[in-house]
């Protein structure tokens, strides 16, 4: 949300914000869903949520450092914790389809 903050406030810095504050707060909020799952099935579909959404989220971050909205170096610890989560989140989804079957 700091990172929000601080974008230019023109049309493409406002957008992208807005954007990364909605992907940003979801995966939060869908793994929060997803370990509060009754199912095997209905963790793995929010798991699913929260894969789409960082890697969402890592997008936006990749928008801000390639159109210049932001230096690269302001941003370059906030992408590669994005990458590190994403990782995560994937292995965690690939585990739990394997583990379903």
């Amino acid at each position: 949300m700091k990172l929000v903050d601080a974008l230019p406030k023109t049309t493409a810095g406002r957008a992208i914000g807005n954007q990364i504050i909605r992907s940003g707060t979801s995966v939060a909020a869908n793994y929060r869903a997803a370990q509060r799952a009754r199912s095997k099935a209905e963790f793995i579909s929010k798991i699913g949520i929260v894969v789409e959404e960082a890697d969402e989220t890592q997008l936006w971050l990749e928008f801000i450092m390639d159109s210049g909205l932001m230096s690269k170096k302001k941003i370059e610890l906030l992408y590669k914790e994005s990458s590190e989560l994403l990782s995560v989140f994937c292995a965690v989804q690939i585990t739990s389809k394997k583990n379903k079957k």
